[in-house]
């Protein structure tokens, strides 16, 4: 009997990077800014939601005075 050629995982061959571990510092930073860049997506939702808002109510005083 022969032993079989195990294969190993290549890093360069599959184009992933190796891991590196973090600390928990590096983890919290990291939640922090994907919060803070949640946030602001959601305050420039939030902001067009408001203009449009104030567009139908606008229509919607036009289309009552009439």
């Amino acid at each position: 009997m022969t032993p079989k050629a195990v294969p190993t995982a290549a890093p360069a061959a599959t184009g992933r990077r190796a891991w590196v571990k973090k600390t928990p510092v590096e983890i919290v930073i990291e939640q922090v800014t994907k919060q803070e860049e949640k946030v602001a997506e959601m305050r420039e939702a939030l902001a067009f939601e408001e203009r449009e808002l104030v567009k139908l109510t606008q229509a919607r005083k036009v289309l009552e005075a009439q």
